[in-house]
């Protein structure tokens, strides 16, 4: 079990380095949220995030999410599950009424609790990611959501038919 890990850990951190040298996404820069009531956790993603070259806020306070979201854009918002006064899953409940197409990823402490994962998604949630791994992981997870969202928004988008040319 214990070299199963290993090789797990390995592998994945392969996967994370091909990831992170690809460029899945179009834009350059994108502004995130981070919610999570350690101001360390906030401090640190800012950091990790601006000098990849995104810009980003963060709130301590759950409670403080409505009023941000009123005056600010982002597009992606990352929330911890586990927090003294709002918990996490009713605050991606709320988070999506407010906004049903912002990416939310979770970037707990929490571990891979099974049970907290399922609620999370079901809340709406877009992906799911413990502090545990490293920080290129969560990068790698919000490069994808990211991507994804802008391959659904390029789907929607109205196409125009193309002009007829040359008619007699």
């Amino acid at each position: 079990m214990k070299l199963w890990k290993s090789l797990a850990s390995l592998v994945l951190m392969s996967i994370i380095v091909i990831i992170d040298t690809m460029k899945p996404l179009d834009r350059e820069t994108f502004q995130f949220l981070i919610i999570d009531d350690d101001p360390s956790i906030n401090r640190f993603l800012i950091t990790y995030l601006r000098q990849k070259g995104h810009s980003c806020e963060s709130l301590t306070e759950g409670f403080q999410t409505a009023t941000w979201l009123a005056h600010h854009n982002c597009e992606v918002v990352v929330v911890d599950l586990k927090m003294p006064k709002v918990d996490g899953i009713s605050l991606i409940s709320f988070i999506r009424e407010i906004n049903a197409t912002v990416p939310i990823i979770v970037f707990t402490g929490m571990g891979y609790d099974e049970d907290q994962m399922h609620a999370a998604l079901r809340a709406g949630a877009n992906g799911y990611v413990s502090k545990n791994l490293p920080i290129e992981q969560l990068y790698s997870v919000l490069s994808r959501v990211l991507a994804t969202c802008q391959q659904r928004a390029l789907r929607t988008l109205p196409r125009s038919e193309p002009a007829l040319l040359g008619a007699a």
